[in-house]
């Protein structure tokens, strides 16, 4: 008995199991037929598989309407805008969050992010450090950008310099004397369409900003001081690219390569617009107030301004600082002179009420990174110094810049040796 039982139950059990599958057969072919794509479809979430779909069904159905496919390209062009703007308030969101975290325990993050504590060393061995960090390079900021600078950069660097068609004849001098020392990474951005051809006929390296109105209304119309101020907040994105640039105003002669003059050992390298040792590298001005009597004399430090119009700066957290201190004064004060403010961000100390930049800062050597004032007033004069040939000339203290440019040129690049002597010292007007 236990044995037919056994048998009648295992019988019983099988029948069960095939008519399990027998009704999963027949349920996997209704569900076929009502929903050929599948139940649980992904397409809703992948709008390049609906499209694909979509023109599968086209190809084989008449059934799909014009005003389905429609909709279905509606559907992409709004999923992609809305990607976009999403992707922006995420970028926006990254850099005030960076922004709050620099704020909180500075320099402790400085000495997890450089290396362990360290203890002093003996006497006249300690060095503090000088060259902060490079940042992450964030090519999201600027694609177009980013796939340029790949190709005009050598070794991240580059030199930039803006203009427009105000500047055109100073322009060409410019780019010319730069192929003449053999220099291959340098950039025009572009302020206008006709500069934008006008590279591109020479063969010269060219960029043209996405539109701004901002800037485009500078740009087009404005004299040197005015365009001069547009550069820190164009720059900015070179740096969060990652590139070090050597900022150059149109009215510089390039003799040698200044690649192979820089120490890149600070934020900042600048040209000065100090005429001798004492005025460009700082020096000891006594300040003498006869009523104070026995403390007449006060001592102050003194050191001509750094030039706006040619300076290195690394991409590094101080650099960038820099940048948006300067551009965001020019925009509130727009009466003030960009180079008064970026020397100011630049040297003033903290204070109540005022926090300091921490920028690391070196002054470029005056005979090689020479401005028009210590070569008329100092070098032509001097048999010695005129054998020296600098890296550029920068023409910024003299008006007439176009013929002076042309005559640094002759005297230095074509030896003609009289080809200063026409100018006088400073300027007619």
């Amino acid at each position: 008995m236990a044995v037919l039982r056994r048998d009648k139950g295992q019988s019983l059990s099988g029948s069960r199991i095939a008519l399990a599958v027998l009704v999963g057969v027949l349920l996997g072919f209704v569900f076929s037929v009502l929903y050929p794509h599948g139940f649980f479809s992904s397409d809703l979430a992948n709008p390049h598989r609906r499209i694909a779909n979509s023109n599968l069904q086209t190809g084989s159905s008449s059934c799909e309407s014009p005003e389905r496919i429609k909709m279905l390209k509606a559907d992409i062009v709004a999923i992609s805008e809305r990607n976009a703007e999403l992707k922006k308030q995420a970028r926006e969101l990254n850099e005030k969050l960076q922004l709050e975290e620099q704020g909180q325990d500075h320099a402790q993050k400085q000495v997890l992010l450089l290396g362990k504590q360290q203890k002093a060393g003996p006497f006249g061995t300690v060095k503090g450090l000088r060259t902060n960090p490079t940042v992450v390079p964030d090519e999201s900021v600027n694609v177009r950008l980013a796939k340029l600078l790949e190709e005009v950069a050598v070794h991240k660097e580059l030199i930039v310099a803006l203009a427009n068609s105000n500047v055109k004849a100073m322009l060409e001098v410019w780019f010319t004397n730069i192929k003449k020392a053999g220099i291959r990474n340098y950039l025009v951005v572009a302020l206008d369409d006709h500069i934008v051809d006008f590279c591109k006929s020479n063969d010269v390296p060219v960029y043209k900003r996405d539109p701004d109105s901002d800037i485009d209304s500078v740009a087009r119309t404005g004299g040197n001081h005015a365009v001069s101020g547009l550069k820190f907040r164009i720059l900015r994105e070179f740096l969060q690219l990652g590139y070090s640039v050597l900022l150059s105003d149109i009215d510089i002669i390039y003799l040698q390569n200044p690649f192979d003059h820089l120490y890149r050992d600070s934020d900042v390298e600048s040209m000065s617009d100090g005429h001798d040792n004492m005025t460009a590298y700082g020096f000891n001005d006594v300040f003498d107030e006869p009523a104070m009597g026995w403390a007449r004399y006060a001592h102050t430090m003194r050191i001509w301004v750094y030039n706006s119009g040619f300076f290195y700066i690394r991409p590094t957290l101080p650099s960038i600082e820099l940048l948006d201190r300067v551009a965001g004064r020019l925009s509130r004060e727009p009466k003030s002179w960009d180079q008064a403010v970026f020397n100011e961000e630049l040297f003033y100390p903290s204070h109540p009420g005022y926090d300091g930049l921490h920028a690391a800062k070196r002054t470029l050597d005056i005979f090689l990174f020479m401005n028009s004032k210590v070569l008329f007033k100092t070098v032509r004069k001097d048999p010695a110094l005129k054998k020296l040939k600098p890296v550029i000339v920068h023409v910024n203290y003299h008006p007439d810049k176009l013929r002076r440019m042309q005559a640094v040129v002759e005297f230095y690049v074509n030896g003609k040796k009289d080809a200063l002597d026409p100018f006088p010292d400073g300027s007619e007007w």
